[in-house]
């Protein structure tokens, strides 16, 4: 009898089931059960292979250590200048100079310096947007403030050496415009605020270390060493200058510039560098977003920038002793440190613009305490203190935030802006405090008047619009 439609398919299925067949079939479940067991072994008994994927990386990449660690070394000549050279100034100025000539002279010499800066800094800043120039501009500048320093160790005359101190403060603050710019080269936008807040930390805390060994020269040199007050002070600037170049030696030799304009003749790099400044203050203009943030900037880094300059030299002005002085500032750094890092961590949550913001009105509180109740030296701990808790995370906070609204291929033109604005707004900030300083003859009208400023800065963050110029990401 013929088999059924239905039987047919089962009589071929018998017929391929052959012996050989058989042992094909055992052979392929055999090896998918191996690769199947292989697999799941892998799993828990990590390979060659599966350990590279399950190693950790480290928590920072060693171009974002090495850039930090230029700010550790930047901090130790920047600390040294707020807290210790004022008050060295002030004792090599000619008798019978009133207080209020002495804040009046230092802020015209801050004022000066910040002038230099903020006219070369455009030019220069986008010539080092070329591939390859930005190590080169951040290691001349680094050298003019580190060589500067070490010839401050010379027993100078007043004048002689508010020159020499010109061009240390030159060289200070024009390597945070090159610095700065790096920012997009070693690190990423998602990763910019802890990179940046981490920077000016751990410059905080590790600042500490040669302010310290200054501190203690200062103190017991004499006693020690044989020496005067005045030649142990001077010591210090040595000191600062070396920790300087020992920090920054990491970042000489190891950054790799990943944006930039491509190369061309001097001539071409010269002539395209004015070109481009134009094109980029109109690309400003008309990014309302940029221009808003870097107006308010201005004014709120104007006001940071200035009590930072003046603090030490304010208190020595109201008789406040100058160890009362040195330690307060002291104190700051080790509250700055944590500070920032926190700062950083909320503005990934929060928002960077709402943290600024805070910072702002916190500088509001820190000037109003700083002119109607700063009195001695109790009152001038508590300021420190206040400082600390927002100075780094202001300053960590605009760099990562201007990083991550601007063009990387022009990062360095855009920082020389952003730079100048801060240049020039020491420029104002100062002369406002010695203006008004000389006006009344009273330096608390004078502190008084950065006030004006950080309202200004306020406004312009207030109406700052959430999109850039073409409707990218909101950079929050």
């Amino acid at each position: 009898m013929a088999p059924t439609k239905e039987e047919q398919p089962n009589k071929k299925k018998h017929k391929a089931s052959t012996p050989a067949s058989k042992q094909k079939n055992h052979k392929a479940s055999a090896a998918a059960l191996k690769q199947k067991q292989q697999e799941s072994s892998s799993k828990h008994k990590p390979g060659l292979k599966n350990s590279k994927k399950q190693k950790r990386e480290p928590l920072f990449t060693r171009a974002e250590r090495n850039w930090v660690s230029f700010d550790m070394g930047h901090a130790a000549v920047s600390m040294f200048n707020t807290a210790i050279v004022p008050i060295y100034a002030a004792s090599l100025a000619v008798a019978g100079i009133t207080s209020a000539e002495i804040v009046g002279t230092w802020g015209i010499t801050q004022t000066i310096a910040s002038l230099i800066v903020a006219l070369l800094m455009p030019i220069l800043g986008s010539l080092a947007d070329y591939k390859g120039q930005k190590i080169k501009f951040l290691v001349a500048f680094s050298l003019l403030c580190i060589g500067a320093a070490f010839v401050e160790v010379l027993p100078l005359s007043y004048v002689p050496f508010l020159v020499v101190y010109v061009l240390m403060i030159i060289g200070m603050n024009s390597v945070r415009t090159f610095y700065d710019a790096m920012l997009v080269d070693v690190t990423t936008d998602k990763r910019m605020n802890n990179v940046s807040s981490l920077g000016f930390g751990l410059a905080y805390l590790t600042s500490v270390i040669p302010f310290v060994l200054c501190i203690l020269l200062i103190f017991f040199g004499p006693a020690v060493f044989g020496l005067d007050k005045a030649a142990c002070t001077r010591l210090g600037f040595g000191i600062s200058g070396l920790w300087m170049l020992v920090f920054a030696l990491p970042l000489f030799f190891t950054y790799q510039q990943k944006y930039g304009k491509k190369r061309r003749s001097i001539g071409k790099e010269i002539q395209k560098t004015f070109t481009g400044l134009g094109k980029t203050m109109k690309t400003m203009m008309q990014d309302k977003r940029l221009l808003y943030f870097l107006l308010g900037f201005f004014f709120y880094i104007d006001a940071v920038y200035t009590v930072i300059a003046m603090a030490t030299n304010y208190g020595a002005a109201l008789g406040i002793d100058e160890n009362h002085l040195i330690l307060a500032l002291l104190a700051t750094q080790f509250v700055a440190f944590p500070s920032t890092i926190l700062y950083g961590l909320l503005a990934d949550k929060y928002g960077t613009r709402k943290l600024i913001i805070v910072a702002i009105f916190g500088y509001m509180g820190i000037v109003t305490f700083g002119t109607f109740f700063l009195k001695g030296p109790v009152d001038f701990w508590i300021l420190a203190l206040l400082v600390g808790v927002f100075q780094g995370g202001i300053q960590a906070l605009s760099r990562s935030f201007f990083g991550r609204i601007i063009s990387k291929k022009k990062s360095n033109e855009y920082f020389g802006f952003f730079n100048v604005f801060g240049a020039f707004a020491r420029v104002l900030g100062t002369a406002m405090v010695s203006f008004f300083t000389f006006l009344t003859g009273n330096p608390s009208v004078g502190v008084f008047s950065i006030m004006i400023l950080l309202v200004f800065g306020l406004v312009f963050m207030l109406l700052m619009p959430k999109e850039g110029l073409q409707g990218e990401e909101v950079v929050r």
